[in-house]
């Protein structure tokens, strides 16, 4: 068996074409830990050199067949770690941009949401106010679209403020059966 450390860059790269594990092991042996301080010098983050290094040698064993390597080896494998480097960059600007646009995107989509449903409760609440018996109904929009007091509304609709009380209490009280304890809070 031969020793394979005694083996240059070239021949263990053309026996690695042949898809020989234990060329792609000495390779992986010398050069791993020089492109990873390569790649940790740039990018400040041990985990992220780790990636760059792991993609970098997963492309020299997945292409090492068709590879046609002008230049030395270990130009190639610096030259691709450079390359991976840059890809890293690209893929954060653009998840970057992503989430950017993605936060802008649920807070456009979250304010239309509570401007629909804003709509569609008042909507809802317009009908059952308009369902109300006619002097109940007056009393009711007197009392919170007119804001008047209780006494304020018994002069105007010429009633005393004890019929004026019971009708809010009656309005109130069919408008919290039919929308339910949630609406009631807004009155």
């Amino acid at each position: 068996m031969a020793n394979y450390n005694l083996y240059t860059d070239d021949e263990l790269f053309l026996l690695l074409k042949e898809q020989d594990h234990r060329a792609y092991a000495i390779l992986y042996e010398r050069y791993w830990a020089i492109l990873f301080r390569y790649s940790r010098r740039i990018l400040q983050n041990d985990e992220e050199a780790r990636d760059v290094i792991q993609d970098v040698f997963v492309m020299l064993w997945s292409k090492a067949a068709t590879l046609e390597i002008q230049v030395s080896l270990s130009c190639f494998l610096y030259a691709s770690t450079r390359n991976s480097i840059l890809k890293f960059f690209q893929r954060g600007k653009v998840k970057a941009n992503y989430l950017s646009s993605l936060e802008k995107f649920i807070e456009l989509n979250d304010t239309t949401d509570h401007l629909v449903r804003n709509r569609e409760l008042i909507k809802r609440i317009e009908d059952e106010v308009a369902m109300l018996p006619p002097k109940m109904r007056e009393v009711f929009e007197l009392s919170r679209r007119s804001y008047l007091s209780h006494r304020e509304i018994a002069t105007r609709m010429e009633i005393s403020d004890k019929t004026v009380k019971k009708q809010m209490a009656n309005a109130l009280k069919i408008l919290r059966l039919k929308l339910g304890t949630l609406f009631f809070f807004i009155f």
